[in-house]
């Protein structure tokens, strides 16, 4: 019989075998997307794995789908129990849409998830308590939705959970003290619930938490004293029944015979419902060596019989399954290998670069790469904490990186403009990892100089936040408000962008302290290459003073990264002649790209031709300043300018000043 079973199993056709990650993309994309609105580019005929073929989807280096981040895009459908079959998933990014219906539980098969943002949404039913069995979870928002019933007891096994957000839905019943278990927990947000009963004293306890908001519930009970160590961090207000000694607003706990109004009415019999029992409650499982209990019997035997001959059909159709899923899997990594040139072609190169590891995909998401760690490779746990921000501020900041807030884009970045909570404007610079630097600590190592640079002349570096979801490392920077040097060349006279000559000189003299400070001016700290200074580069504040962004940045990027930023450098004639036969950079080359910026400053021009090297060289300074001056200059002043941009500008690195003497030469200008 068990040979005719086989025989009958064999002639199943293979099409019955799981679906594959592009099939099951396709799924998901009707379920989201029901009337194919958004997800256009998810089609049929297209490889998810290559460049923009899939909006929002990205894969690992093995091919496999990684990431997909759909943020923001107005979808309206449901979460399809599909995504389950996406193994390989880090990072799942679905907030800020307006998509309805329940949770799959078959999310919870996705063991690599670390990143899981459903918020902004709304989506309804319970919590399914499989989630507690996602052991890489990191980060949950489940935040703004109309979920209902209680939270998940099992969300305690979550060990590798940052942040746990379930604020504004329609949750019931008491805290879990479960969530006490979370040693990586530092931000826990319950607020505008239904929650009810006392805070878990073991949830107090947990040794990370920093953010803990329980505002408008229903809670009640003594607040733990231990939560006053999180100062600000912990918000209570707008639960009537909640009592402490040292929290302000609250009344002292000394009657704490009386029951509060605010407390559920005592449980009854008859009435009770599994999920309405506290997790304090003692339930023991029944014991069948009981009377009451029933018996085997023969309908039993049958039934075993009956499972046994089950057990062995899904046996067989899965070892069937398992051998045409290794056939074809086989065949497809030797096609991947079947080529006829071992050469890779540039383009082919650059591929296999950006599969390749990466820093960031070993990095941590809200408490930096190695939160039991931070005083490694330099960092001080005060510099640390102090620089690093975690994706929700950042997404919060941007409006989830609406195109609104889009200030440009590059091959390696998106900068978007930001807004924090203290209504300071800052500047988020989007950085891939694929375009960063491969080693580890060389990563680190130029992000401890990047927080290092303090100058009045150089762009504040706010904090940095690193997601291994995302697969992205964001730079914060304080928002410079007047644009850069570039958009006060090539104006119109009455445009209003037309530079008088005091800030002229002004912005020359603040340029050369900052790259004076780079350098190590007067042994202020070790010298340090901008490398890629430009018009571009210099950024204007409201008091148009000269900031120079970007400082240090190469010391992130792949070296093939920054290669490729400098063709914009060598157009417009920033680089040192010496580069094209050296290949590196030296302080001198970027004397060579501030003698360029200063040429530009006196003739108001993008582009510094031959002839203002020759007027500036001949003293005939009206040939090199712009004419939308309208005379109103210093010859003197002008005339040492074109001096110290013809000495920068030397075709011999030797012949050129070095930048200290380039500050104390501005600085005998009587207009600085």
């Amino acid at each position: 019989m068990s040979f005719f079973l086989l025989f009958f199993l064999s002639l199943i056709p293979l099409s019955l075998s799981s679906p594959t990650e592009h099939e099951l993309l396709l799924q998901i994309k009707a379920s989201l997307d029901p009337e194919n609105r958004f997800l256009s580019s998810w089609t049929s005929y297209s490889d998810p794995c290559s460049s923009g073929s899939f909006e929002g989807v990205a894969c690992n280096e093995q091919g496999h789908v990684a990431n997909i981040s759909l943020q923001g895009k107005g979808l309206y459908g449901r979460i399809p129990a599909a995504l389950g079959g996406l193994k390989s998933l880090t990072g799942l990014y679905l907030h800020f849409n307006a998509l309805s219906g329940e949770i799959p539980k078959e999310i919870a098969t996705l063991s690599q998830l670390s990143d899981l943002y459903l918020n902004v949404n709304n989506l309804s039913g319970e919590i399914p308590p499989q989630i507690g069995n996602m052991s890489n979870l990191q980060v949950l928002q489940l935040c703004y939705n109309k979920l209902t019933g209680s939270i998940p007891t099992q969300l305690g096994s979550l060990k590798k959970l940052n942040v746990l957000a379930l604020q504004y839905n329609h949750l019931t019943g008491a805290i879990p003290a479960s969530l006490g278990d979370l040693e990586m927990l530092t931000r826990l947000d319950l607020s505008f619930n239904s929650l009810f009963g006392p805070v878990p004293v073991k949830l107090a306890n947990a040794p990370m938490l920093k953010v803990f908001d329980i505002r408008n519930n229903t809670l009640s009970g003594n607040v733990p004293l231990v939560l006053k160590r999180l100062n600000s961090g912990f918000q209570y207000e707008n639960n009537l029944g909640l009592c402490g000694v040292g929290f302000t607003g609250l009344k002292d706990c000394a009657d704490s015979t009386k029951i509060s109004g605010n407390r559920p009415e005592p449980f009854k019999p008859g009435g009770l419902n599994r999920k309405d029992i506290p997790e304090s409650a003692d339930l023991q499982p029944a014991d069948c060596s009981k009377t009451n209990c029933s018996r085997p019997s023969k309908s039993s035997k049958v039934g075993l019989i009956s499972g046994i001959f089950g057990v062995v059909i899904v046996f067989a159709v899965a070892t069937l399954f398992t051998f045409a899923w290794y056939r074809r899997r086989k065949q497809k990594i030797g096609s991947a290998f079947d080529t006829s040139d071992s050469r890779l072609s540039t383009d082919q190169v650059k591929e296999v670069y950006r599969r390749s590891a990466s820093p960031l995909i070993s990095l941590e998401y809200s408490n930096g790469w190695d939160p039991l760690d931070k005083g490694r490779n330099g960092f001080s746990q005060e510099v640390f904490e102090s620089f690093m921000f975690n994706l929700e501020e950042v997404e919060r900041a941007t409006q989830c990186f609406s195109e609104v807030n889009l200030l440009g884009k590059s091959n390696f970045s998106a900068i978007y403009k930001g807004f924090l909570r203290d209504s300071s404007v800052v500047v988020v610079k989007c950085i891939a990892k694929t375009s960063c630097k491969s080693d580890e600590s060389e990563f680190l190592q130029g992000l401890k100089i990047l927080t290092s640079l303090k100058h009045e002349n150089i762009v504040k570096l706010r904090g940095f936040c690193c997601s291994k979801g995302r697969g992205e490392c964001f730079l914060i920077y304080d928002f410079v408000p007047n644009g850069n040097l570039l958009q006060y060349l090539d104006v119109k006279q009455g445009s209003g962008k037309v530079l008088d000559w005091s800030t002229r000189i002004s912005i020359i003299s603040g340029i050369a302290k900052g790259i004076g400070y780079l350098h190590g001016s007067k042994g202020s700290k070790p010298a340090l290459v901008h490398q890629n200074i430009s018009a571009e580069k210099v950024l204007i504040d409201s008091r148009f003073k000269p900031l120079l962004s970007d400082s240090g940045l190469h010391k992130l990027l792949a070296d093939d990264i920054v290669f490729s930023t400098l063709k914009a450098s060598a157009a417009m004639g920033y680089l040192a002649p010496e580069y094209t036969t050296t290949g590196r950079f030296t302080e001198k080359s970027d004397v060579y790209a501030f003698g360029m910026i200063v040429f530009q400053i006196l003739s108001g021009k993008r582009n510094v031709s031959q002839l203002i090297h020759h007027a500036a060289e001949s003293c005939k300074v009206e040939d090199f300043i712009d004419m939308n001056l309208g005379g109103n200059y210093s010859d003197s002043e002008a005339t040492k300018l074109g001096r110290i941009a013809l000495l920068c500008t030397h075709e011999s690195p030797n012949h050129r000043p070095s930048m200290d003497n380039v500050i104390h030469e501005l600085s005998g200008l009587v207009s600085n």
